[in-house]
């Protein structure tokens, strides 16, 4: 497929909430052509002033507004505003005009059991729900909280964690090929590190440094056994302490509760608060200002070994979260939509912070991606790591890929291109020189300011050099 014909897609958007603004900033990005549909004139400027988008007012359940907007022709449609119903009704109504692929957002964890007749029945291929997966995600957090991110891959087999380098952590100031042999035999890779918002993909010669953001992926096994060895293994988290009562900590208290945690919700409104006591009996629920401090401390906040901030401020988010880092809190988790506050946040120790937004944007990014490359390997996960400077994808091998059974030492590979991870049958494969391809597999890379939409997309026919990509000393 031509590079020209891999930027045509055409995207209509309903709904220029956060969701939805996100997710058009980051397909302009890619170069896709994109249409925003709202009813407030105010959204709809922000948007045509902020980003290269063409902008049509009207209601999305409308067959004239989704006309107007080009429904008919588009590759993908997402309704995305704020009513579940009206973005059920515009995937339906998109569908009939003729969208080729329609995805709605529907958060009401109370539509949750019936998401499968809904898609048939409504003509929607895909379902996001961003409260749900940012539950996910944290869930994931307090399972490990040693990690300030995690990523799945390879229906779980693989992890990716990120974490930040203290001192006194023995990897600093040493050469990553000078690890430890009790390092070195585990099933992990170094794959990617932030040093003050630089993001570079190590070789064996790479050293850390104090405050350098390490990623890494394998096992999730090793990555314990990892964690133990650099004296970061925390206890297991047994009581979470959530301030804001809304869809996301609903999701997540269910999580929880099935991982056998103990929670306290303090939500200021009396009709949320009666809701999640009638929804969860064995939950603590407070109601009160979860901004108070005499509250907090009254709840006994210290005590507890996470801390969740999910109301609908990011600021205070991102304040009563300083707080209970202040307090002794070992686990902190804060949810913040704006990125530059997320980057403040980060600055002064908190890395644990959860964007819905990015989240589902990452999600309907690989959908896109997967939509332009029918024919290659098929795109399986998406996520994107270090604050958007990297991205981690998993493919699924084709026979249409170039360079099967090929050494990886002898493929030539793009800058910035890192293949971290083969999975064969259920071997999880570290790559080594000698390692290589093969249809079947699934292959997790690391791509550092390049957009791959299929595993061909990584080699460079231009080089007749060796690869450069030394894979931490190991190849």
């Amino acid at each position: 497929m031509k590079e020209k014909e891999k930027q045509s897609l055409k995207v209509v958007i309903v709904g220029n909430g956060k969701v939805g603004f996100s997710l058009a900033e980051q397909l302009v990005k890619e170069r896709y052509d994109v249409t925003i549909v709202d009813m407030r004139e105010e959204s709809l400027r922000r948007a045509s002033d902020a980003l290269d988008v063409m902008s049509v007012k009207g209601n999305g359940v409308s067959v004239t507004t989704l006309a107007d907007a080009g429904a008919a022709e588009a590759d993908l449609l997402v309704a995305a505003t704020n009513s579940d119903e009206v973005n059920m009704v515009c995937c339906l109504t998109a569908k009939h005009l003729g969208a080729q692929y329609t995805i709605a957002r529907i958060r009401n964890p109370e539509y949750s059991m019936g998401l499968g007749d809904l898609k048939k029945d409504l003509g929607i291929d895909m379902i996001i729900n961003p409260e749900n997966a940012t539950a996910v995600e944290i869930s994931r957090l307090l399972r490990f909280p040693s990690a300030a991110n995690i990523e799945t891959f390879c229906r779980g087999r693989v992890e990716l964690m990120g974490f930040r380098l203290q001192e006194g952590d023995f990897m600093v100031g040493a050469p990553l090929h000078a690890l430890s042999d009790q390092v070195k035999k585990l099933s992990l890779l170094f794959c990617a590190v932030d040093r003050n918002g630089e993001v570079t993909i190590p070789n064996g010669s790479f050293v850390p440094q104090v405050g350098d953001k390490l990623y890494i992926i394998g096992r999730p096994s090793s990555l314990d056994q990892f964690f133990r060895l650099l004296g970061r293994y925390t206890p297991k988290v047994k009581n979470v302490f959530i301030v804001g009562g809304g869809k996301i900590a609903v999701y997540l208290a269910l999580l929880l509760e099935k991982m056998k945690m103990r929670v306290k919700v303090v939500e200021s409104s009396e009709d949320r608060c009666r809701q999640i006591s009638e929804t969860f009996p064995r939950m603590t629920v407070i109601c009160g200002d979860g901004t108070d401090q005499e509250l907090l401390e009254s709840e006994h906040l210290p005590a507890s070994d996470a801390f969740v901030a999910l109301t609908d401020r990011d600021e205070d988010n991102l304040i009563i979260s300083l707080y209970a880092m202040q307090k002794g809190v070992p686990k902190v988790v804060a949810k913040s939509n704006r990125q530059n506050y997320a980057g403040i946040a980060r600055a002064v120790g908190l890395d644990s912070v959860i964007s819905p937004k990015l989240i589902t944007a990452a999600q309907i990014l690989q959908v896109v991606r997967g939509m332009q490359n029918s024919q290659g390997s098929v795109m399986t996960a998406f996520y994107r790591i270090a604050d958007g400077s990297a991205e981690a994808m998993e493919f699924t091998v084709r026979d249409t890929t170039r360079n099967l059974k090929i050494p990886l030492r002898d493929l030539h590979l793009k800058n910035g291109i890192l293949i971290a991870v083969i999975m064969r049958g259920r071997e999880i494969i570290i790559p080594e020189g000698s390692s290589y391809i093969q249809e079947g597999d699934s292959v997790i890379l690391i791509s550092r300011g390049r957009r791959i939409l299929d595993l061909n997309d990584i080699y460079d026919e231009d080089v007749t050099l060796p690869s450069a990509s030394v894979l931490n000393g190991r190849g």
